[in-house]
């Protein structure tokens, strides 16, 4: 409501104001005001505001200077000021249409409900005949959960102004929302009886196909079709009507019909064919690959430059798993709009989902130079560089991050985060320490940091107190997490409390999918070996064993170790 009061309000020239030029000071004011309104009406909002302040100090009782005055302060977001200024142009004549639909628009602004609903009521009163005041005010009502009385008020312009489908869809959407949906569609049908409009019939199209009734539905879509052959919720209904009878011929066929109707625009037709995509099972798909690709292609050749659409193809491709397909059309969007950072960011993030770690470092550094105020092409060759094992470049990047969006909490945590990981993986603990303890400055309850700054101390068998309050922390805040389970139970371990370690190690494997982990395998062996529960530990060893790909280097001798071990022991 607000965006179309602006756009009226910018666009509303001078208009007569009934004044006399008597006198010097009347001539003086009327010659200011419409200089400051060629001003307002160029957006020049400072210079309108000076000139209207002088003519409300000369000339106080000016109805006009008041009004503009309000308006242009209204632009400048001085919303009590431009209250102030239009509550007295109102005062002053109070029966001019444009001052108090004027005020209540800033009365709305100000999020002062009340005021906003008390004047509109006031103008429909006074002036009835202004049919968007109805529209406006039911607006009004919805946004504040009055729903009856919006109701009320749409019957109000049916009683004023007669009947058209415009209102009957706001008054079904009403009665929908009230729970009254039976009683919407018998509305429907009357109205039905006496006007013709696509969207009632496509509405009533669409009830009888959810009771399964195909032939009325059809009918219905017809209907709407013949008054308006490219409208396309009839279309799509009466596709929907075809795909759910499986005639899949006539299915398609409408398709097509439908991806070449000029009349619908691109942004359309994605919509349509993404949710297609997005509800259709595996089967379907299977049976009917060759129809998709032809509608898929079909709409790409008819817009060979549209976004939408060449996003909209790619994942299609991408999910039907033909990624060198999917890879060639984000590249050449990107390539079609080498200014466009949604572009650029698509095949980007396509590259992430396809691995091509060289690819996405190449094109996220040249999306980065194109775009220098967007730090998240920076994540993304931080995330190809890691995947390439180089470290210090992943490091490098942080440091520009940060250089970047110094004020931004979110990219600060996360490149200290990434800068803690890479430094312990290039072996500068302390350096990976230090970026731990800047990113807990950010935010003390990121768990990721305090889980791996908490395993790393306990792996260096340093700061056990810390690394437990830190890894305390995580699990209290996700008590469901195996990895946060484990890195507890370990330090508990460390600490020489294996019983009290048994049981996170018991809720990780057994209750939160631990079990896929060898490390979390080898730590609960380790804590139950140490409590004497020698089968259950080996079994649990015999577990990593069969599940580890390198993680562990020295599973097996371990293994081997801890038997001779209990061996011993047994003696």
């Amino acid at each position: 409501m607000l965006k179309y009061f602006l756009t009226l309000m910018l666009s509303l020239q001078l208009f007569p104001f009934g004044m006399q030029a008597q006198d010097h000071k009347e001539k003086f004011a009327e010659n200011q005001i419409i200089t400051a309104v060629n001003y307002y009406n160029d957006q020049k909002f400072q210079d309108a505001a000076v000139l209207l302040r002088e003519v409300v100090r000369t000339v106080p009782e000016n109805d006009a200077a008041h009004f503009y005055l309000g308006l242009s302060e209204f632009c400048m977001n001085h919303i009590e000021n431009a209250e102030a200024e239009l509550e007295e142009a109102v005062r002053l004549d109070s029966s001019n249409f444009w001052y108090r639909s004027r005020l209540a628009m800033v009365y709305s602004a100000a999020g002062k409900e009340e005021l906003t609903l008390a004047m509109f009521e006031d103008l429909i009163r006074d002036f009835p005949d202004k049919y968007d005041l109805y529209y406006t005010l039911a607006e009004l009502y919805q946004s504040q959960g009055m729903q009856e009385k919006a109701l009320e008020t749409l019957t109000q312009i049916e009683t004023v102004f007669g009947s058209n489908d415009m209102t009957a869809v706001a008054k079904f959407d009403l009665m929908r929302k009230l729970g009254r949906e039976d009683e919407g569609y018998e509305y429907l049908e009357e109205f039905n009886r006496t006007y013709s409009s696509p969207q009632v019939l496509s509405l009533l199209g669409d009830r009888q196909l959810s009771m399964y009734n195909d032939s009325l539905a059809l009918a219905m879509y017809d209907e709407a079709l013949d008054i308006d052959p490219s409208f396309t919720p009839a279309v799509l209904g009466k596709a929907e009507t075809f795909r759910i009878t499986r005639q899949y011929d006539r299915y398609f066929s409408l398709l097509r019909s439908f991806v070449d109707d000029d009349s619908v625009p691109a942004a359309g037709k994605c919509s349509y064919l993404n949710l297609l995509v997005r509800s259709a099972d595996g089967h379907f798909m299977k049976s009917f690959g060759p129809q998709m690709d032809t509608l898929m292609d079909r709409c790409s050749e008819k817009y060979p430059k549209d976004s939408l659409v060449a996003v909209m193809t790619g994942i299609y491709y991408y999910a039907k798993g033909d990624g060198d397909r999917a890879e060639s059309i984000f590249r050449e969007n990107a390539m079609n709009w080498p200014q466009s950072e949604y572009a650029a960011s698509t095949y980007v993030e396509l590259l992430m989902y396809l691995q091509k770690w060289d690819a996405l470092v190449e094109e996220s550094r040249k999306a980065a130079a194109r775009f220098p105020s967007e730090p998240a092409f920076w994540e993304y060759a931080s995330l190809g560089e890691y995947n390439r094992g180089n470290y210090r470049e992943v490091i490098d990047i942080c440091g520009k991050v940060l250089d970047m969006a110094p004020e931004d909490s979110a990219t600060v945590l996360n490149a200290y985060t990434t800068m803690g990981d890479m430094y312990y993986k290039t072996g500068e603990k302390k350096k990976a320490f230090k970026a731990y303890d800047k990113a807990l400055k950010v935010n003390p309850d990121y768990v990721p940091v305090l889980n791996n700054y908490a395993y790393f101390l306990s792996l260096e068998k340093k700061q056990l107190k810390k690394a437990y309050a830190m890894s305390k922390k995580t699990v209290e805040l996700e008590p469901q997490n195996s990895t946060y389970l484990d890195t507890f139970g370990w330090i508990l371990y460390l600490q020489g409390k294996a019983l009290e370690a048994k049981p996170f190690f018991k809720n990780a494997v057994m209750l939160y999918g631990g079990k896929e982990s060898p490390v979390i395998l080898d730590h609960y062996a380790e804590v139950l070996f140490a409590l004497k529960e020698y089968d259950l530990a080996f079994l649990y060893w015999n577990q990593a064993k069969a599940i580890n790909n390198g993680e562990i280097e020295d599973l097996e001798n371990r293994i081997s170790q801890r038997k001779r071990e209990m061996k011993k022991e047994s003696r």
